[in-house]
């Protein structure tokens, strides 16, 4: 089973310092459905990982996040892609809890809900502390800068990125790339 794990936030949609709190706010970075639908055909099976610490902190309830995923799914269908799930934090920071990217529970969770091992795996996401989350579990830490590595293009990765990460203008170069060593 070939599983490519995608942040949300800033990955696959646009950010917000505010946090994206509702289907309105939702929206997709250029390209970026396209590139799921082109990762789904050419036979990955895609899943989101995503802290989204805006439950913890009140800012939104899971009705609104639920909303915001039918959004990205409806999307998603209209250009022929899907996500098969979505797992995510609803802890502030200051909860501690393992499942909060840089720490992997999130990915452990995809392990067991899908009965693989990792490794090996891409994961993309937009910070240090998506790849880290990954690479703790054996993920291949790929970079897409859009989101909060935007200002990264054209400079060296600073420390703390996983030092076999894999720098990419977004997600369909990374997905072109993907389905290109794949074989596709």
């Amino acid at each position: 089973m070939k599983v490519c794990i995608l942040d949300r936030d800033g990955t696959i949609n646009q950010d917000s310092d505010e946090y994206v709190k509702s289907p309105g706010e939702w929206k997709p970075l250029p390209g970026a459905l396209e590139a799921i639908a082109k990762l789904n055909h050419a036979g990955w099976h895609v899943v989101v990982v995503s802290n989204q610490s805006g439950l913890g902190r009140g800012l939104f309830d899971v009705a609104s996040l639920n909303a915001m995923h039918a959004k990205m799914h409806a999307m998603l269908a209209a250009v022929g892609g899907r996500v098969d799930a979505i797992f995510y934090c609803p802890h502030a920071p200051e909860d501690a809890c393992r499942c909060r990217k840089p720490a992997p529970g999130l990915y452990e969770q995809i392990a067991d809900r899908y009965g693989i091992d990792l490794t090996g795996m891409p994961t993309v996401g937009d910070s240090e502390r998506d790849l880290v989350a990954g690479t703790a579990v054996g993920c291949v830490p790929h970079l897409v800068l859009t989101g909060k590595s935007e200002g990264l293009k054209g400079q060296p990765l600073p420390p703390g990125f996983p030092p076999d990460t894999v720098v990419h203008d977004d997600l369909m170069a990374f997905a072109t790339h993907l389905v290109a060593i794949d074989g596709g």
